[in-house]
């Protein structure tokens, strides 16, 4: 057997085994995968946008905590904010607060073995979830835990779209201020994400302490009116379909990766021929390889429709929302394109609070007036590179 050909029947062994690893894990996952949502409960919260201020908040509450901490990242870097951040932890652990961190393991690659020793000779009991496993590789090497719940004292939760890494904080040049929504929450709600968490622990630590009742402690319900939607598999793709149904006159979505699946672009496209406005927010500057070529093909099909794209311009924006008829507002962990609809483990908040709806709307609408409008004319002006680029992207859209 000639090299040429010998590497030929190689190259078709690896791409079948990655083709089959990924077709039979996804339909072991389906398969095992069940719905979990929440009533309409009630709590108190705020809304973060600058990571400055949330972790000024956040590293207070830390620093506060009497008895638990539970925490669930995707990033943690290995840096100054990270480093202050794995500090704290150590320090409560010291002074006798149970502290779990849960993080993702290929989000958090940076996370070095000897700090995780660290922290575990601090007393922090540590963890890492999603890592790849046996039988398939490919397909768990993809499955990532997308999610950033906080719950300290099982009284303050906190969910959204930031990290644990400098660019959080606006200290990495490149992308300049880090716009994201960041929600802490107080009230008989914190319950639910403290069960979620639990969930992911019991999964990836092995330890079960759901029944525990000291990490549920009894608390009044707050005015906003509200569910939690955890999701994976593909239940974000079911979700977003009955919530765009939904829509009868205007929709706003913001996300930092915008590449949907034909059912949803095709959802949106009927909700702006039956007269809905919709308005799309993305950012100007990319964070990563090919994503923004991967948005084109869509943006450029919604624009032709009579949809509004704005790009973000005063730093990066990396939020994750949903606004239907000013009636219903999604926050939360995933963003607006395959990656989170059919692979990640996410957890969203849908918010029927009139008035938390209107603070958000103001938020959006400062957002909107710190973009510019992207044209059609600006989409299809010949660019060679560009066009490349948008043909790779399609290609692997499914894994950015």
């Amino acid at each position: 057997m000639t090299f040429a050909l010998f590497s030929s029947v190689l190259i078709f062994l690896i791409i079948l085994w990655l083709v089959l690893d990924f077709i039979l894990g996804k339909k072991k996952h389906l398969s095992i995968v069940s719905r979990r949502e929440t009533a309409i409960i009630h709590g108190n919260f705020d809304i973060f946008t600058h990571g400055k201020k949330l972790f000024a908040d956040y590293f207070h509450e830390l620093r506060n905590a009497k008895k638990h901490i539970h925490v669930l990242f995707y990033i943690v870097k290995d840096d100054s904010i990270s480093q202050e951040f794995f500090s704290i932890l150590k320090e409560k652990a010291r002074a006798g607060v149970e502290v779990r961190l849960l993080i993702d393991r290929l989000g958090s690659w940076k996370v070095r073995k000897a700090a995780v020793k660290s922290l575990q000779e601090a007393g922090v009991q540590f963890a890492f979830s999603n890592t790849i496993r046996l039988p398939f590789l490919f397909y768990s090497s993809q499955i990532r835990n997308h999610r950033k719940i906080t719950i300290i004292d099982g009284e303050i939760g906190y969910l959204g779209g930031f990290n644990v890494g400098k660019e959080y904080i606006d200290e990495e040049p490149s992308l300049g201020i880090w716009r994201d929504y960041h929600l802490k929450i107080t009230g008989r709600s914190v319950n639910f994400l403290q069960s979620e968490f639990l969930i992911d622990w019991h999964e990836y630590a092995g330890e079960d302490i759901m029944g525990n009742p000291a990490y549920f402690p009894t608390l009044a319900d707050g005015p906003v009116r509200h569910q939690y939607v955890p999701t994976e598999a593909n239940q974000l793709e079911q979700n977003y379909l009955r919530l765009i149904q939904k829509a009868s006159h205007s929709m706003i979505i913001g996300t930092p990766y915008f590449i949907p699946c034909h059912k949803i672009l095709a959802e949106l496209l009927a909700a702006i021929k039956r007269g809905v406005q919709l308005s799309v927010i993305v950012p100007y500057t990319a964070d990563h390889l090919l994503v923004q070529e991967a948005s084109f093909r869509y943006l450029r099909k919604l624009i032709r429709a009579g949809a509004a794209v704005y790009q973000y311009k005063k730093g990066f924006y990396h939020a994750k929302t949903l606004v239907i008829d000013d009636k219903l507002c999604d926050i939360g962990t995933a963003n607006f394109d395959k990656r989170s609809m059919y692979l990640n483990k996410e957890i969203n908040c849908y918010i029927y609070d009139p008035a938390f709806i209107q603070r958000l709307m103001d938020i959006l609408k400062k957002d909107i007036d710190d973009s510019k409008p992207l044209t059609l004319a600006e989409l299809n002006k010949p660019n060679p590179v560009r066009t490349i680029k948008e043909g790779i992207a399609a290609a692997v859209s499914y894994f950015l």
